[in-house]
């Protein structure tokens, strides 16, 4: 299995609504794309994060599920909305568990 991790950082306009209905987005993807095990994300709340408002974690049958994941058009139109509302910085993490 591949475990898959994102953290997100808006720009000052991007309201939590906004963010909500990302993590929505994100969320229905497990329902879209195959190859997805479990799929988490969430506002986050630790004063440790230097700035970074969202998190995600995608758990993966293997690294061919990973590799389809991103240019799917599904995936696509989440991350357009997340540029649409206002994506400044992102930190990605993929390891094998």
């Amino acid at each position: 299995m591949v475990e898959h991790i994102v953290i997100f950082k808006f720009n000052g306009t991007t309201t939590v609504e906004q963010q909500t209905e990302a993590i929505q987005k994100l969320k229905n993807l497990k329902n879209e794309i195959s190859g997805i095990v479990d799929i988490q994300a969430g506002l986050n709340f630790s004063e440790r994060s230097q700035g970074f408002q969202l998190g995600l974690t995608v758990r993966f049958e293997d690294k061919q599920a990973l590799e389809a994941y991103g240019p799917h058009e599904k995936h696509q139109a989440a991350v357009s909305y997340l540029e649409e509302i206002g994506l400044t910085d992102k930190i990605v993490v993929d390891f094998e568990i």
